[in-house]
């Protein structure tokens, strides 16, 4: 008998760094079901064939799509489920995921696993055209950053999974035993796997780090739109490496690799700027109503559009099956936006912590004199307290019915990011350009350059800012690194005084002030120490005159004082700029696992129903969340 993956124990990190047990796949490869698309040939050589083959890859990436949002978000603190959710949904926001949750399916993730491991094993990517180029060298990075991502979700999902990189096509070969990979030995691997990639493949003509297939618009779709990025792929797995290991090293490369998309994602001496879309009040607001908020303009900019092109919003999209009765067909519009399909009921709503977390922010408007600001009154209706991509992304309303006999009101709500049917309706969102930025920001901090990440957050990057403002508080070592960051003044303009004054010629911001106003003059988002300090060690000055004594604490223990405060910063922006996209519960893990401290991930959770409703919200939620096993799914027999 084979072992059987409902015996296996997941054991939570700290399982990650014990010995590798050994599992069969036998389930998660039934040779009577459909797991390899194309396997009726000993290599790929043709290009028909190739794509064919792609083709089926990225239709078995469909049915993870909606998962792979829910998963991140139920299991937050940022959604709750309604009265009306199902059981499977229910299930999820619990944390009591059972065998048979319609979302508890790993034999997806290797139908698609077992589909890159085919085409990886019989791709020729010896073949060459006229001009000497490799013919598959562009789908065979894709595949290979395809089947990373999947083994990364799988990790994070179930805590120790069977590592396959072979094709399984009979079911002698899926009866073998398999090693068991935690998250460290996942992340080992592929950074390995993919970085030859991309030392080995790059030349002054062909870019490992930009190429994706291009195969026209699928589905309405340009198919570039279908790929992850290899080298913000890298990035991922460092970051996360970097977070169980505390390892200042890996958050370095994270760090570097998330700037490298940003800086050749257009081609050298391009750029990729964050653009200046936001939600804001007017300056000559004298009553806060919704009306005269502008959100049009961040809404339109992070709505996935289906066209690449150098400046978009969008990265990553999993496209899903046009007609509803396709099993591939997202319900996402339908669990969070009321529609005549679901009865004008929604399954999934902002939570009560969210709101808070919104409606907590300052909002500061700068007066046309670019001199002075004032902060926006709290306490005001519809969501517009505080930090405005709520308000923006949020919509809730009554719908009245009138007849001759009676009168009806219909609560509508939806979340805009879905209610768009012709540009998101049949896609789920996986990655966009805040994103790397967010993360690029995350992995500087943490690698030991606060002031650097803050800047991503404050005004955004140039070269002028790093210079005047990031590098006086590091040492020449630290220089040298921070200059790998280039972000050249003539491509990067940030703006100088505030929104208003200069806006049109900025095409950068720092990310806080998309949704709270004017950062650099918000009193309550500063670093809490930005003086320089002159010497690494801690040391002692006297006062000349009256010989009193001061004590320095030297800017090396000013820099890791200010690490832990800035990555508060960065987890709660990406609440408030992330919301409902799927990133929340990896977002609170990968900071619990840097901090070795699983009540930090714990605590917010319970605080989903607010923080009045914390004892309540700890009764419903099935399990111990600072026991770090229950933030795992059962990986169970198929």
């Amino acid at each position: 008998m084979t072992t059987k993956f409902n015996k296996i124990v997941l054991a939570g990190v700290a399982a990650c760094f014990a010995g590798a047990l050994l599992t069969s796949c036998e389930d998660f490869f039934d040779q009577e079901s459909d797991h390899v698309i194309y396997a009726d040939s000993e290599h790929l050589t043709d290009a028909v064939d190739t794509i064919y083959s792609v083709a089926g890859i990225l239709s078995k990436l469909q049915a993870l799509g909606d998962r792979t949002l829910l998963l991140g978000e139920l299991r937050g603190d940022m959604m709750t489920v309604t009265s009306t959710a199902d059981a499977d949904l229910e299930e999820i926001a619990q944390f009591n995921v059972s065998d048979d949750n319609a979302y508890n399916r790993p034999i997806d993730y290797y139908a698609l696993i077992n589909n890159c491991n085919y085409f990886i094993a019989h791709a020729d990517t010896a073949l060459r055209n006229s001009r000497n180029s490799q013919i598959f060298l562009t789908e065979f990075v894709a595949v290979k950053t395809i089947r990373a991502w999947a083994y990364l979700q799988l990790v994070l999902n179930y805590g120790r999974v069977p590592m396959v990189t072979e094709p399984i096509t009979t079911k002698e070969e899926s009866e073998r035993d398999y090693p068991q990979y935690g998250l460290n030995e996942v992340c080992d691997y592929f950074i390995s796997d993919l970085q030859y990639l991309v030392d080995h493949y790059t030349t002054d003509v062909y870019d490992v780090s930009r190429q994706l297939p291009q195969y026209g618009t699928i589905m309405g779709i340009d198919s570039r739109l279908m790929f992850y990025p290899i080298t913000v792929m890298i990035g991922d797995l460092y970051l996360w490496r970097g977070s169980l290991n505390n390892s200042r090293e890996d958050f370095k490369q994270a760090a570097l690799h998330y700037y490298d998309y940003i800086a050749r994602r257009n081609g050298l001496s391009s750029s990729y700027p964050t653009g200046t879309s936001q939600a804001f009040w007017p300056t000559n607001t004298s009553s806060f109503t919704k009306m005269s908020v502008n959100y049009n303009g961040w809404k339109e900019n992070v709505y996935p559009s289906s066209v690449w092109y150098a400046n978009a919003e969008t990265i990553t999209v999993i496209p899903s099956d046009s007609l509803p009765s396709d099993p591939n067909y997202s319900q996402l519009y339908n669990l969070m936006c009321s529609n005549s399909s679901n009865s004008f009921t929604v399954s999934i709503v902002p939570s009560q912590g969210a709101k808070e977390i919104f409606a907590s922010q300052d909002f500061v408007m700068p007066a046309s004199n670019g001199t002075s600001a004032s902060v926006a009154p709290k306490n005001l209706q519809n969501n517009l307290s505080g930090d405005l991509r709520l308000a923006a992304c949020w919509n809730e309303s009554e719908n009245y019915t009138v007849t001759y006999i009676s009168s009806s009101a219909t609560v509508t709500e939806r979340i805009d990011y879905y209610s768009n049917i012709s540009k998101l309706y049949n896609k789920t969102p996986l990655l966009r350009r805040q994103t790397v930025y967010l993360r690029m920001a995350e992995a500087m901090n943490n690698a030991g350059y606060p002031h650097l990440a803050y800047e991503v957050l404050s005004v955004g990057l140039n070269n002028d800012s790093i210079l005047k403002r990031v590098a006086p508080h590091y040492n020449t070592s630290d220089q040298a690194f921070i200059s790998q960051f280039d972000f050249d003044v003539q491509r990067y303009r940030c703006m100088s005084t505030n929104i208003y004054l200069n806006g049109g010629t900025c095409n950068t911001m720092g990310m806080h002030t998309r949704g709270s106003g004017w950062t650099p003059m918000n009193a309550s988002y500063q670093l809490p120490d930005n003086t320089e300090e002159a010497d690494d060690a801690p040391y002692t000055t006297t006062d000349a005159v009256t010989g009193a004594v001061t004590a320095h604490e030297g800017r090396t223990a000013q820099i890791e004082r200010l690490i832990p405060f800035v990555d508060s910063l960065i987890v709660n922006e990406g609440a408030l700029e992330f919301a409902f996209e799927g990133h929340r519960f990896y977002d609170l893990m990968r900071i619990a696992l840097r901090r070795g401290d699983p009540s930090y991930l714990a605590n917010r959770i319970y605080k989903r129903r607010g923080a009045a409703e914390e004892a309540t919200m700890r009764s419903l939620i099935k399990a111990d969340l600072n026991d770090m096993q229950s933030w795992y799914l059962p990986l169970s027999d198929y």
